[in-house]
């Protein structure tokens, strides 16, 4: 039996307005910082953290992300993060910013990484991995590192302004974590924190599936509101905490290898998001699972009910040929993804057909419900 593994950040904050805090939980972190933020996302936030930054005598040098997660684009930063001699990293913004935050301090191994999300759209904030993509948007690999981020900051507010879409995405992808990581922990298999998991993790990662299902459709509702409830930081928290801790030390599986695999393809579906392309993964995974029809629509259900994919015509794929998806399949399949954590062995004919029958169970709960 191999070594059990718990892997976690540092601190993790959230609460309303506390963006405008970084500075006063960054004290004892350095002097120097580089703030990374796209166009967007400065006038939303990025500001006020180098705002607050000044207010504790932190000089904060501006850097603006260029909008992909790529090795070329990790480097570019780094270059300027080391000509200014930053002590920490601090990244505002989406997923693809932060994971590049996390590639930069990689190669500046001494400075600290500060992570202000300003969606809670994916479960990257916590890892201490990127998903690194070519300059063109195509997944290339999962980039594994020595140290989690040493402080996430979680501005409730922030992500309530935030389109639902995000928080319904969050969700998508939050809901796999438990999904994933019981198949591999059937399967006894390494998760991305280097060990097998352990009770914490586990446990995690089922308490985020069941906050998901208890919370998720009044957080949404709120969201479209743009209002703060209890509901909404739940979720926040579950897309974010519960679902990061719970994947890294529970364990991928095949909803997320579909994910990846989608990546190959061409045309409207690299327009859905990442939690989008996960939702419809882990039916695929239920399906392949034979989950019973009641529990297979317990997360159709809710996914309808957030408006996210549940059939390949939702994800633009309605006309995919069955070359198209086997293309996806022999993706999802690459030596080190992690699909070969499912507890038996996958061939792409089961992914396709797993695809293909998820799409068509969806399609019959719509026809069922009287649904578009």
């Amino acid at each position: 039996m191999g070594n059990k593994v718990f892997i976690s950040p540092n601190k993790y904050v959230q609460g309303v307005d506390v963006v405008d805090e970084v500075g006063s939980y960054v004290k004892g972190m350095g002097s120097k910082a580089v703030v990374i933020a796209d166009e967007f996302v400065w006038n939303l936030a990025g500001n006020r953290v180098v705002e607050s930054l000044k207010q504790q005598s932190i000089d904060a040098v501006n850097i603006t992300f260029n909008g992909e997660a790529s090795t070329g684009e990790i480097n570019r930063i780094t270059e300027e993060a080391k000509s200014a001699g930053a002590e920490m990293i601090v990244a505002v913004g989406g997923g693809k910013t932060l994971d590049t935050a996390k590639g930069v301090r990689d190669q500046i191994p001494d400075a600290y990484c500060v992570i202000v999300p300003t969606t809670a759209s994916t479960d990257a904030p916590t890892s201490a991995l990127s998903v690194i993509y070519s300059d063109e948007g195509v997944f290339e690999s999962y980039r594994f590192y020595s140290k989690n981020p040493d402080l996430i900051v979680m501005d409730s507010k922030i992500i309530a302004g935030a389109p639902p879409r995000f928080l319904a995405s969050g969700i998508a992808d939050a809901m796999a974590t438990w999904v994933e990581a019981r198949m591999a922990i059937q399967a006894n298999a390494n998760a991305m924190s280097g060990g097998l998991s352990t009770i914490a993790g586990a446990a995690i990662a089922e308490k985020c599936e069941e906050t998901l299902f208890q919370y998720g459709l009044l957080a949404y509702e709120s969201n479209k509101r743009q209002i703060v409830t209890h509901a909404l930081e739940q979720i926040v928290e579950a897309n974010t905490l519960l679902s990061g801790l719970g994947f890294e030390s529970g364990g991928l599986a095949l909803a997320h290898a579909i994910h990846n695999g989608f990546t190959v393809l061409d045309g409207e579906v690299h327009h859905m998001t990442h939690g989008e392309k996960v939702a419809f993964g882990t039916l695929s995974q239920l399906t392949l699972e034979n989950r019973s029809k009641e529990e297979f629509e317990k997360y159709v259900d809710l996914y309808y009910q957030l408006e996210l994919p549940i059939t390949l015509e939702d994800l633009h794929l309605g006309d995919a040929s069955e070359d198209e998806l086997m293309k996806v399949a022999e993706a999802a399949l690459t030596e080190g993804e992690s699909s070969h954590n499912m507890p038996f062995a996958l061939t792409p004919y089961d992914v396709v057909s797993a695809m293909q029958a998820a799409d068509q169970y969806a399609k019959a709960y719509k026809k069922e419900h009287g649904l578009k």
